[in-house]
């Protein structure tokens, strides 16, 4: 049997993500899922080279500008995430030898044909490897916002951005969170299914590191296992992926037994299903997503769930269904966004998104807004959330929102990370007048 070469495969997954646009967490899911024969240490290497390597982009591609001829964009793509690869490891994984970094990315080099590019990616990794100490980083005082683009590797717009909606204090808290070593990752426990201690023992058995939440009182915080779909919790639906903040929208849209919900951009269908939950086998949750993918996506949760009262609809958020109207009680509009709340955990959006798009997802809100609005019943509920922490996309979303169509202000909350336990999230309850 060939012996997998577990930084070649760490490579391509760089690649696929930030040279092919691929999102990070699908590409890594889909990389460990066709590994998963493969030991827990090099499951867990693999992780971290490929985690690791796309938080840092910034600060090793300004790096390795300090020590090479050719800047990092222009250098040949497979060149260039070798060196990004590999100087991870030297800078930030001090259980791999130097010289094995150095060894094993003029390998590679030479594996993906660039033979003749052997001499330049030793040259460069070498040459930092020895002066490593000597780095020259953006004085903090005369750069503040440059220093920290580079120290925290994040875009300087984003911190800009943020420091002027949030501050400064603020705005380095929620830079720190995301280089937690081991941050874990919150699940919800199906407390109809199985108690909250019987889930943690189940959990614990099968060598998980188990923590309480800070909130609610269903949620633990999991580590330490090597793969999600191993576990027989949540094969078993026991446990669902979702951050505690996102676990809000069902805990603050006011649902009751027997509510007829719409969610209208439900993938991967988390708040559909927790709210299904609380329903507690009565009423009925649609759960709605643009395309057959991500609603098939939806519907792999829904079996895995068990549960009887939710569905799962391919619909066009944009397009009114007519039928709908002044029928929901509760209308969910999780919507897309730019997703700032959530770069501790998705890396690459950091990098791919801009100011620009940000402009044009607020419009995409509104005009989603304008929409699902005919859906809630007089006296309904009108739940809008988003995982970003930019305020143009939440409050002043949500006061365009009052002034425009006829809904009341119930409650409304910004969780900033690195502030807040959890993810950044927003949420704006409004109720339809009546």
């Amino acid at each position: 049997m060939t012996k997998i070469n577990i930084r070649e495969i760490a490579l391509l997954s760089i690649i696929e993500i930030m040279e092919k646009g691929k999102m990070s967490h699908l590409v890594l899911a889909q990389v460990l899922k066709k590994y998963q024969y493969l030991e827990k240490q090099d499951r867990a290497f693999l992780s971290r080279l490929v985690e690791g390597t796309i938080e840092r982009i910034i600060t090793l591609d300004y790096i390795l500008n300090q020590f090479s001829s050719v800047p990092t964009e222009k250098m040949k793509p497979v060149i260039r995430n070798i060196l990004r690869l590999s100087l991870y490891q030297i800078l930030y994984m001090d259980g791999v030898p130097e010289s094995a970094a150095c060894n094993e990315a003029v390998k590679l080099a030479e594996k993906k044909g660039f033979k003749n590019l052997k001499g330049f990616v030793n040259g460069i990794l070498r040459t930092i490897e020895r002066r490593k100490d000597s780095i020259q980083y953006p004085d903090e005082k005369k750069e503040g916002t440059w220093y920290l683009s580079v120290f925290y590797s994040t875009p300087e717009w984003i911190i800009k951005q943020w420091i002027e909606q949030y501050g400064i204090e603020k705005a380095r808290k929620m830079l720190e969170v995301s280089y937690k070593e081991e941050r874990g990752i919150s699940v919800r426990c199906n407390i109809e299914k199985r108690t909250k201690e019987e889930i943690r023992q189940m959990l614990e058995k099968e060598g998980v590191v188990v923590e309480e939440c800070s909130y609610p009182d269903y949620a633990l915080r999991i580590s330490g296992y090597d793969y999600l779909e191993g576990l027989e919790a949540f094969r078993e639906g026991f446990i669902s992926v979702q951050d505690i903040n996102s676990m809000m929208a069902a805990e603050k849209c006011g649902v009751k037994k027997g509510d007829f919900v719409l969610d209208v951009c439900a993938a991967p269908g988390g708040k559909s299903i927790h709210i299904a939950e609380k329903l507690n086998s009565t009423g009925h949750v649609e759960a709605r997503d643009l395309s057959k993918n991500k609603v098939n996506f939806i519907q792999e949760n829904i079996e895995r769930s068990g549960l009887k009262n939710i569905e799962a609809v391919v619909q066009d958020a944009l397009v009114l269904t007519e039928k709908d109207e002044n029928r929901a009680d509760i209308v969910i509009a999780d919507l897309p966004c730019s997703g700032l709340g959530v770069i501790g955990k998705k890396n690459d959006l950091k990098y791919k998104m801009t100011e620009e798009t940000q402009k044009e997802l607020k419009q995409l809100q509104q005009k989603i807004l304008s929409v699902v609005w005919r859906y809630v019943k007089k006296g309904g509920i009108l739940f809008y959330s988003t995982c970003t922490v930019n305020k143009k996309e939440n409050e002043e979303n949500t006061e365009w929102f009052l002034k425009e169509y006829p809904f009341e202000l119930e409650e409304s909350r910004t969780f900033l990370q690195g502030i807040d336990d959890g993810d950044g999230f927003y949420f704006a309850r409004f109720r339809k007048k009546e």
